[in-house]
C-alpha cells in the first residue's frame, strides 16, 4: 500500500481507522467508544479492556509461539547468553506477579523498577502490568536525588532493584544508591526487593528487603483486565524546571500504536528478531525492547552493554550474526562511537549481517556523515526516525511497512500516520516550507501518545497545550523542504539531548550555582561529535575569590555528578569576567551555543554589551571548547 493512501486515510478519518486498527488485538472487552472528547481532553478506546501481560505472553502461546524466544540476553560484561522461550518468560512474569500481589501490590499501585539491563528486569515490568499495577523504570545510571525525586512523585508500594549494575567492568552498587535515595525520599516504599547477582555481594539486612527469588515461589498470578486508559506506566523525562515529568502511558491506547508500529512503520513480521540497542530506562527499551517485539510476537534481543569496549567495536556485528537480527534500532551516538574506533569498519569483515534487513536510528539528529558511513558500510537501508518520550512511538519516518518516500539524509522523515504535523511561527500562523518554527501535532493525537501527567494536570496543560491552542506543542523546532520532508533543529527550551538523554541545563545550573566560588553560571548545550550534545558550564566568580580553575572545575563536575549521575557528562565548566545578557538580565544562552558550535549568528538588539560576546569567544579558542575551536 501506497504511504501517501494510507496516512491521509489516517488523518480524514481518524476513528475508523484507529478502530480497525484497534481490531487486531485480543481485547477481554472490545471497544465500542473509539474516541472520548470532554473539555480539551482526549481518550482512545475508553470503555475497552485488555492486560498488556496477556497480549504479550499468553495470546502469543495460545498461537503457538510457547517454544520460539521471546528473549534473548547477550550480556557481554558477564559473558552470559540466554534464550527465554514465551513458556519460560510467562512462568517466571506469572511466579514474580504472584511475588508482589504476596506484598500487597495490587491494580493501581505503583513500582519503581531500578535495575539493570537483565531479563529479571523485563519480568518485573511485564509482571506488573498483569496485576494492573502501574510501573517506573528508573535508568539505572541515574544518581539517588534523581531516584528520589521519582520516588516522591511515583509514591511506589514496592522497589525492584538488584545488587549492582556494569559499567564499562565496575559494578555499580545498586542497592546502596537504592538506599541512599530513600535516606532522601519523603515517601518510604513497604519493600525492596532485590534481585541477587552475586552470592556475598551483599546482604539483605533491612526488614524491608525482600528477596527476588524468594518472591517467585509463592505462587502463580493470572492476568487482570484492566480499562484501555488504565496507566501501563510513569516514565519521567527532564522538564525546564528541574523538577522531571511524569509521562503516563495508557493501556489500549499504546498496545494499538505499538502494532501498527511494527508492521506499517518498522516493517517487522511475526517471529522476526527485533534488536533495540538501548536501555529500559528510555523510552525506546519500554516500546521496542519489551513491548512491541513481544506483543507482535518477535523474539526481543536483550543487550547488557555498550557498542564498543565490550568488547570491541564489532559487538553489534557478532550479535546480528549470532542472533540472526533482522531490524536493528540504535542511536547515532552508538554509530559514532563505532565509527571511532574502527573508522574503515574492518570489524565487520569477520562476521555475517546478510540476516538485518534494516537500520533504524533515532534519539537524536542523525548527521549526514554518520548517515552515509554506516549505510555504505552496511549496505542496506538505514531509516533516522523521530520521536519522543510523549509520543511513545514514531511520529516523523520513512515507514518501511508501506510503499513511501526514499530517506532523505539529513531529515527526519514524513509525518507518520496518526500525526498531522505541521510548523507554526510564534504567534501560531504556518510558516512557509524552509523557514524555522515549532514543530506542533495538530489535536487529536494519535493513540499511544500520553493522555496525561501524572498527578499533575496543571503542568500537562502548560507543558503541551498552553502555548498554542489545539496543538500538541513538541518542544522542538525545525523546518520542511520543498519535497515535505522534515528537519529537526534542536530544542526551544533548555533541555539538550546527551547521547539520548533528555537532560536540563536549568536543573545544571542550580547545581553548579551553589558551590561557594561561584556568583552565576549559564549551562548550555554544545554539539558534541559522540554524544550529539553536551553541556558546557561557563561561571562567574565572586568577588575576592581565589581558586584554581582546575580545581573548580573538578569540584563542579563532581557535584553536577552526584546530583545528576554520569548521564550528564559535564566536563568543563570555564570561568568568565561575566556573561551576555539583554538590557533586561536574560543570558543570551543560544549566543553562546552558536559561539561554541561556529555557527552565524546575528548579534541580538537587546543586548546589553556586544563586547561580551568577543570575550566568550576568545575563552573557548584558548581551551579549545567547542567543535568550532577543537
Amino acid at each position: 500500500m501506497l504511504y501517501e493512501d494510507l496516512y491521509a486515510e489516517s488523518i480524514s478519518d481518524k476513528e475508523a481507522f484507529w478502530a480497525k486498527q484497534a481490531s487486531y488485538l485480543n481485547w477481554n472487552i472490545p471497544p465500542q467508544n473509539i474516541l472520548e472528547h470532554n473539555e480539551g481532553k482526549y481518550r482512545w478506546f475508553a470503555d475497552g479492556e485488555l492486560n498488556m501481560s496477556n497480549l504479550c505472553l499468553d495470546v502469543n502461546i495460545a498461537n503457538g509461539r510457547g517454544e520460539q524466544d521471546a528473549i534473548i540476553y547477550d550480556s557481554p560484561v558477564t559473558n552470559t547468553i540466554q534464550h527465554i522461550t514465551y513458556n519460560q518468560l510467562l512462568d517466571d512474569v506469572s511466579s514474580f506477579a504472584a511475588g508482589l500481589r504476596n506484598l500487597g501490590v495490587k491494580t493501581g499501585d505503583t513500582v519503581v523498577i531500578y535495575m539493570p539491563m537483565i531479563p529479571q528486569a523485563l519480568v518485573a515490568m511485564l509482571a506488573c502490568a498483569r496485576l494492573g499495577a502501574i510501573h517506573s523504570v528508573v535508568f539505572g545510571g541515574f544518581a539517588p536525588h534523581e531516584l528520589a525525586m521519582r520516588i516522591d512523585d511515583a509514591r511506589p508500594k514496592v522497589i525492584v532493584s538488584a545488587s549492582y549494575g556494569i559499567e564499562f567492568g565496575k559494578r555499580i552498587p545498586y542497592k546502596i544508591l537504592v538506599e541512599e535515595a530513600l535516606l532522601e525520599a519523603k515517601h518510604k516504599p513497604d519493600y525492596q526487593v532485590y534481585y541477587r547477582r552475586e552470592e556475598g555481594f551483599d546482604t539483605l539486612a533491612g526488614a524491608n528487603d525482600m528477596d527476588y527469588e524468594a518472591l517467585m515461589k509463592v505462587g502463580k498470578a493470572s492476568y487482570t483486565p484492566v480499562s484501555s486508559t488504565h496507566p501501563l506506566y510513569i516514565l519521567y523525562t527532564s522538564g525546564t524546571t528541574g523538577r522531571p515529568k511524569g509521562i503516563v502511558r495508557d493501556t489500549g491506547g499504546y498496545a494499538t500504536a505499538l502494532r501498527f508500529s511494527m508492521q506499517y512503520f518498522y516493517g517487522v513480521k511475526q517471529g522476526d528478531v527485533f534488536f533495540a540497542a538501548s536501555d529500559i530506562g528510555w523510552v525506546v527499551g519500554h516500546s521496542y525492547i519489551v513491548y512491541a517485539p513481544l506483543l507482535y510476537g518477535c523474539t526481543t534481543v536483550l543487550f547488557e552493554g555498550k557498542p564498543v569496549r565490550t568488547p570491541d567495536a564489532g559487538v553489534f556485528w557478532r550479535m546480528i550474526e549470532q542472533h540472526k537480527v533482522n531490524h536493528m534500532f540504535t542511536a547515532p551516538t552508538a554509530i559514532r562511537a563505532i565509527k571511532k574506533e574502527d573508522a574503515e569498519g574492518n570489524m565487520l569483515k569477520d562476521y555475517d549481517i546478510s540476516s538485518l534487513q534494516t537500520l533504524f536510528l533515532a534519539g537524536e539528529r542523525c548527521d549526514s556523515d554518520t548517515y552515509f558511513w554506516i549505510k555504505d558500510l552496511l549496505g542496506i537501508p538505514v531509516v533516522d526516525h523521530w520521536w519522543q518520550t510523549e509520543s511513545g512511538w514514531p511520529m516523523l519516518g520513512v515507514m518501511k511497512g508501506l510503499k513511501s518516500p526514499e530517506v532523505m539524509p539529513g531529515a527526519a522523515g514524513k509525518p507518520v500516520c496518526g500525526f498531522d504535523i505541521q510548523i507554526l511561527d510564534d504567534d501560531g500562523r504556518i510558516v512557509q516550507e524552509g523557514h524555522e518554527g515549532n514543530i506542533v501535532v495538530k489535536l487529536p493525537l494519535p493513540p499511544g501518545c500520553l493522555p496525561s501527567l501524572w498527578n499533575n494536570e496543571i503542568r500537562f496543560h502548560k507543558s503541551y497545550f498552553e502555548r498554542f491552542p489545539g496543538y500538541y506543542l513538541t518542544g522542538d523546532s525545525g523546518y520542511t523542504d520543498a519535497d515535505g520532508y522534515f528537519h529537526i533543529m534542536g530544542r526551544i527550551d533548555d533541555v539538550i539531548n546527551v547521547s539520548g538523554h533528555r537532560l536540563s541545563t536549568g536543573e545544571m545550573e542550580e547545581i553548579v550555582s551553589k558551590h561557594s566560588a561561584v556568583a552565576e553560571c549559564a549551562v548550555v548545550g554544545i554539539a558534541d561529535e559522540l554524544r550529539g550534545q553536551r553541556p558546557l558550564a561557563l561561571v562567574v566568580l565572586k568577588d575576592n575569590v581565589n581558586i584554581d580553575e582546575t580545581v573548580l572545575e573538578d569540584e563542579l563536575i563532581q557535584l553536577v555528578r552526584g546530583k545528576i549521575g554520569a548521564v550528564a557528562f559535564l566536563k568543563n565548566a570555564v570561568v568568565v569576567k561575566r556573561l551576555p545578557k539583554t538590557r533586561s538580565g536574560k543570558i543570551l544562552r543560544k549566543t553562546i551555543c552558536y559561539i561554541a558550535d561556529g555557527k552565524p549568528f546575528s548579534i541580538p538588539s537587546t543586548i546589553d554589551d556586544p563586547s561580551i560576546l568577543k570575550e566568550i569567544e576568545e575563552v573557548l579558542s584558548e581551551k579549545k571548547l567547542g567543535l568550532a575551536f577543537s
